[in-house]
């Protein structure tokens, strides 16, 4: 009897994807996922450069590329004035956009963020009790940071018993933010007028007094959590799964839930110590660059691009488009942040339903309401 080969089975290659292949390494890419980033890397050297030739001083881009490579009468204008803050911003911007992304993936929440699950909330709490205790300015962030990890540990713990489900996840969050959030007015009425003044800046968000030192933390926490990054991005594909499907296949949801919500909120700690209470970038961010990739969820290097243009830009047109006054960049990302909440409540529900439904379940939506009588 002769046994016939059968043809290797080949994998079917995925639609708008294309797959790299390296010796025994191989990398899918989503196309239009990566023209995305291209085109956001671009509008973030845009905006950069914009914050760094325009303010109350104009200066060409080819004096400002010579005081960079070396020295012209700018110099304390450019390296020390403007380009911190522009290096933070893009820090600071980046890695709000990758915790929203995570944290939204994690919830399966578009209006999932770390303003809303509490993390900003518990850093502000630290932040304004360490500015009206009368502590060492040099407190503040590790005060912030601390109170951001601290406030997102309690929101793991009462989300976790029984099992991390995302509205579990969301509706503890929130219960945490408001406590917190009380917690921070009744400081802020019993401190002095002084002190209550700085600590209400800080909880708005701004970069202004910000440098090198900020800076260089944040693109520290950045580095050291690339290994976590790549990790995070190979689990976030099971996340669209439901519970059963994603038990079914061995994944431990509740352990890479959590470890994607941990690396999320430490990410967002970071980044609010530094800068402040910046809100609504990590919500925004997120849809954003989702939106223009068209992907099922948050792409994370392009989140992190989008994020990084988004306070860039509120930085730069805060300190120049209102004239002698600086708009902290916080009042810019919070309007910005508003009117997107309106948006997706606009665009949000029957609509998109339709779009995305398939037609067995347009057949059942049509039953139920009433407008298939026979089946």
């Amino acid at each position: 009897m002769t046994r016939t080969a059968l043809p290797e089975a080949r994998a079917l290659p995925l639609p708008g994807r294309t797959t790299l292949r390296a010796g025994g390494l191989s990398l899918t890419v989503h196309r239009r996922s990566a023209a995305v980033c291209v085109l956001l890397l671009t509008a973030l050297l845009a905006a950069a450069t914009a914050a760094l030739c325009l303010g109350d001083t104009y200066i060409t881009f080819a004096d400002t590329i010579a005081t960079l490579t070396g020295e012209t009468g700018y110099d304390r204008t450019i390296e020390v004035l403007r380009l911190p803050r522009t290096v933070l911003a893009v820090a600071a911007g980046a890695a709000l956009g990758i915790a929203g992304a995570l944290i939204q993936s994690v919830a399966r929440n578009p209006l999932a963020s770390p303003d809303i699950i509490g993390v900003t909330a518990g850093a502000g709490l630290a932040a304004t009790f360490a500015l009206t205790a009368g502590f060492a300015y040099a407190l503040l962030a590790p005060a912030a940071l601390t109170g951001g990890l601290a406030a997102a540990t309690a929101v793991l713990l009462v989300a976790a018993r029984g099992s991390l489900s995302a509205p579990r996840f969301v509706l503890a969050g929130v219960a945490v933010a408001v406590l917190l959030k009380s917690g921070t007015q009744i400081l802020l009425l019993a401190a002095d007028a002084i002190d209550a003044q700085r600590a209400q800046i800080w909880l708005i968000g701004t970069l202004a007094g910000r440098g090198w030192t900020e800076a260089a933390f944040l693109g520290g926490v950045l580095i050291c959590a690339l290994p976590a990054l790549v990790w995070a991005q190979h689990a976030l594909d099971t996340t669209d799964l439901d519970d059963p499907t994603a038990t079914g296949l061995g994944v431990r949801v509740t352990g890479r839930r959590i470890g994607l919500a941990v690396l999320g909120v430490v990410l967002a700690s970071a980044a609010v110590s530094q800068v402040g209470a910046v809100e609504f970038v990590a919500l925004a961010a997120p849809q954003i660059a989702r939106r223009l990739a068209r992907t099922s969820r948050p792409p994370l290097l392009a989140s992190a691009l989008t994020g990084a243009v988004l306070l860039v830009l509120a930085d730069w047109l805060g300190r120049t488009a209102f004239g002698d006054y600086q708009m902290p960049a916080g009042v810019l990302t919070a309007a910005l942040g508003g009117v997107y909440l309106i948006y997706l409540l606009l665009t949000k529900g029957t609509r998109n339903e339709k779009k995305t439904a398939g037609p067995w379940s347009r057949l059942r939506l049509r039953a139920r309401a009433g407008r298939v009588r026979d089946l």
